[in-house]
């Protein structure tokens, strides 16, 4: 009778410790609605990637979590969108690099002219240590950095004529972002750089403030660049890094299992993210091309010359960056190199 009495007890207090661990983990994760700012159209690479990790964070929550994408700006350009997740009025931003640079110097390494020459190279340097190394200096900062994702090498396009060599871009206008990399760079090309936000770009073309600007294929079609620009020149000069950011102050309200689910989903969407940034690239120039801009390759010789101009822009920048990071940054491209 004891034996049985001590079974019975047994059994029930197992049926009670599975019960409360399964009430304990589902309790893990909450209800919540996450905002998620990015500047550029829906249908861009960026729209398109930040749709596959609300798919994946709502199938990894079991619905639980939802994200909801603002494109074109609708919640703020990307430093005023960083700030808001900072300050904890906003959950999540993905922006470029670049808009980090205000808040962490060492992310203008991504910046640095000509430092990459192909997808695989960048690859190698953001989603190993060199990248990991700058996401580290973030939660000092107020955000979180949960991956990188791409928006392709950028290309400059304008409304006066052909960039067929360095000396064609003397003296043009040329919006850029509003960082101190992407100024030094299209001056030491000769242009007069005009810092601005994305979101006032479009009306600055259409009504001649600027003669050009400076993107990637993508962005210049789904943002409708071609329509107020008609020469397109493969200068290829930046790479576009992307950084996923969640505000701090969120990041901390969240459980282990919740944060997992948005580093995981993250990681699955940025697979996702590049591989239609990389279809979509040739893809957007051939349609630029057949709603009338006029592109035209620059020779080698000329590629040469750029490189050579903008050399003093990377010099200047190491200084804040650091030299032991640059140096592992270029020991990771040379590995990339090696293999070919």
């Amino acid at each position: 009778m004891k034996t049985t009495i001590k079974t019975g007890l047994s059994s029930l207090i197992g049926l009670s410790v599975a019960l409360v661990a399964a009430n304990a983990g589902a309790a893990e994760i909450k209800q919540r609605t996450i905002k998620v700012s990015y500047g550029t159209a829906a249908d861009h690479p960026f729209g398109l990637g930040v749709t596959k990790f609300a798919d994946l964070v709502a199938k990894k929550s079991d619905g639980k979590i939802t994200v909801r994408g603002y494109p074109a700006g609708q919640l703020g350009a990307e430093v005023p969108s960083i700030s808001s997740a900072q300050g904890g009025v906003l959950e999540m931003a993905v922006t470029s690099t670049s808009a980090v640079v205000g808040t962490v110097k060492e992310f203008a390494l991504f910046d640095f002219p000509y430092l990459f020459a192909t997808e695989k190279e960048a690859d190698a340097v953001l989603d190993g240590a060199v990248g990991k190394q700058l996401l580290d200096k973030l939660p000092a900062k107020g955000l979180t950095g949960l991956c990188y994702w791409e928006s392709g090498f950028r290309n400059i396009s304008n409304s006066r004529h052909p960039v067929t060599k360095l000396e064609d871009i003397q003296g043009l206008k040329v919006r850029t972002i509003q960082n101190p990399v992407f100024l030094d760079t299209i001056n030491a090309l000769g242009a007069n750089a005009v810092p601005m936000p994305f979101t006032e770009l479009y009306t600055a073309l259409e009504t001649k403030a600027v003669d050009g600007q400076e993107g990637p294929y993508t962005t210049i079609l789904t943002s409708k660049i071609n329509e107020v620009q008609k020469y397109l020149s493969p200068t290829q000069h930046i790479y576009g890094a992307v950084v996923v950011l969640v505000g701090k102050k969120f990041w901390d309200q969240l459980s282990g299992d919740e944060k997992q689910i948005l580093q995981d989903s993250c990681g699955e969407a940025r697979d996702y993210e590049r591989a239609v940034s990389r279809e979509a690239s040739p893809a957007s120039l051939a349609e630029l091309k057949t709603k009338g801009m006029v592109f035209n390759e620059i020779p080698a010789d000329e590629l040469a010359k750029m490189r050579e101009k903008v050399k003093p822009v990377v010099d200047k920048y190491t200084k804040d960056v650091g030299d032991a990071l640059v140096t592992q940054a270029h020991a990771e491209i040379e590995k990339v190199r090696q293999q070919k």
